[in-house]
């Protein structure tokens, strides 16, 4: 079992690792650490934490491939290298890895994480003031009411689907599900869309052979929406990004879908994920959350700190030599944001178990320019299907022993596999009111003169009546009618 991150002893940093630690173990070329194999996907957070005890705030490692990078561990130096654009730049190409052949862009499956691409994540300055505006233009144009309802509806299916059977993998049943179904509607793609999309958008994250193959995947379904918006926009980030007058391309506009989407999806299914863990687990939050002294919405900034859905956030590259952490950085060094690690930096973090849910200075959005511009949207969808959730399961508990929990570390991320639940068995939200509910009454012809209507509206009228025409009146004894039952279900609800 992978121990959360206030659960880690805090090494002394006065000790060096001795020989056959892992921090030893998981080293390659030049005595840096792998941040990949054994070693980093089964204890990342310790891992972190033994390269802080060697190193300091800024440690050598080592990506796929022993692809070299230097990973920033200290909370300041993470602000510093994401605050600082002139120094640390985000434009791939500035890299000098491209040039001493350390990477092949062809089959490296880093590219789909470190690669160039026409979007502002890739981009400083005035292109990516250009292009970040048309990003936040087009996340700003939803109301949040809106994106509360949506999000509410696609719980509700979901849970549906499991709420009967008294048991439920929450992971693969509802976290890993809620966060692509609503995003994939804001982009303007269908529901049906989703299933596809999970396992690839997830493939991108782990590195491996099949990640080159998952990303074309991804950009291969966006690229159809695109021409599908070119002929019919609608209310959606797809064609905000295409109308706005930044002038996007639709290369431009492909890649901004593809970065909300994954960043999106990732980072929100695994806070999900996380934050549901403590509120079956962590007798603090349940207890707190059940007692009122804790919000829903405290304790996901809580998990924030903990546990940040993304942990390595890649890349900045030098674009002069520099001093950071007390390291030499060369111009064209690349370095990665190491977010987990920064929130748990002693600097800021003295007691790592002292609550820290009202305080919004973590790093698991990044910071700076470049910091997420969607992290409004996630925490919505966070705080509403997790909100739904507990609403209609409120006895929902751990079926298996905490310690039998796991993890599937890489690189950049951390996910929790699986967490089984039981509850008590409830019926569907959806078949609970089965009869629908018929048209209203229409206007007496006598008092109300009725308005000239087109044909269209007027067959409209006549199929909402039904066959029959308007039902009529609740006579004393007959069925409640179509008011009474509206009233019922207001009052049920």
């Amino acid at each position: 079992m992978t121990l959360p991150a206030h659960e880690h002893p805090t090494p002394d940093t006065g000790l060096v690792p001795p020989p056959g630690c892992p921090a030893h173990v998981a080293t390659g070329p030049g005595g840096a650490t792998r941040l990949y194999g054994p070693a980093a996907e089964t204890d990342p957070m310790g891992l972190y934490e033994e390269l802080r005890a060697v190193h300091g705030p800024v440690a050598p490692v080592l990506l796929d491939g022993d692809v070299r990078a230097w990973l920033v561990l200290g909370y300041n130096e993470n602000r510093d290298v994401a605050t600082r654009s002139t120094q640390y730049s985000r434009d791939p190409r500035v890299w000098h890895g491209w040039s001493t052949g350390e990477i092949d862009p062809a089959t490296s499956p880093l590219m789909p994480m470190i690669g160039w691409r026409p979007d502002c994540v890739c981009a400083d300055g005035e292109e990516h003031q250009r292009l970040r505006s048309a990003v936040t233009a087009s996340l700003d144009q939803f109301d949040h009411r809106g994106i509360r309802r949506r999000i509410n509806r696609f719980a509700h299916e979901l849970i549906d689907t499991f709420c009967e059977d008294g048991e439920a993998e929450l992971v693969d049943r509802f976290t890993e599900h809620l966060p692509m179904l609503t995003l994939i509607h804001l982009l303007g793609m269908s529901d049906e869309a989703a299933p596809k999309l999970v396992p690839a958008a997830r493939d991108l994250f782990k590195a491996t052979e099949t990640s080159l193959a998952s990303n074309a995947f991804v950009v291969a379904s966006l690229e159809e929406l695109v021409r599908e918006k070119r002929l019919r926009p609608g209310m959606d980030i797809a064609s905000a990004l295409m109308s706005h007058p930044a002038g996007l391309t639709d290369e431009e506009v492909v890649h901004h879908l593809r970065l909300i989407l994954l960043a999106g999806y990732e980072t929100t299914a695994n806070l999900m994920s996380n934050v549901l863990r403590m509120v079956v687990t962590d007798p603090r939050f349940r207890g707190s959350l059940a007692g009122g002294q804790m919000t829903l919405p405290e304790a996901v900034e809580q998990v924030l700190w903990d546990e940040p859905p993304l942990m390595v956030c890649p890349s900045r590259y030098a674009n002069g030599d520099t001093t950071l952490g007390g390291q030499r950085i060369m111009a064209g060094d690349m370095l990665l944001l190491g977010l987990a690690a920064g929130n748990m930096d002693q600097v800021v973090r003295p007691d790592p178990a002292a609550p820290v849910h009202h305080n919004r200075a973590h790093l698991s959005f990044s910071a700076g320019s470049h910091e997420c511009p969607g992290q409004d949207v996630g925490r919505i969808i966070a705080d509403t299907g997790i909100d739904i959730l507990l609403t209609r399961l409120p006895d929902i508990a751990l079926s298996i022993p905490e310690e039998e929990l796991s993890w599937r570390s890489t690189t950049w991320a951390r996910h929790l596999t699986a967490l089984p639940v039981t509850f008590a068995p409830r019926a569907p939200r959806g078949t609970q009111y089965e009869a629908p509910l018929p048209a209203a009454p229409a206007p007496h012809a006598a008092t109300v003169p009725a308005p000239a209507t087109a044909p269209e509206a007027s067959a409209a009228t006549a199929d909402q009546a039904g066959p029959s025409g308007p039902e009529p009146a609740a006579r004393p004894g007959a069925a409640p009618s179509w008011w009474e039952r509206l009233l019922r279900l207001v009052r049920l609800r």
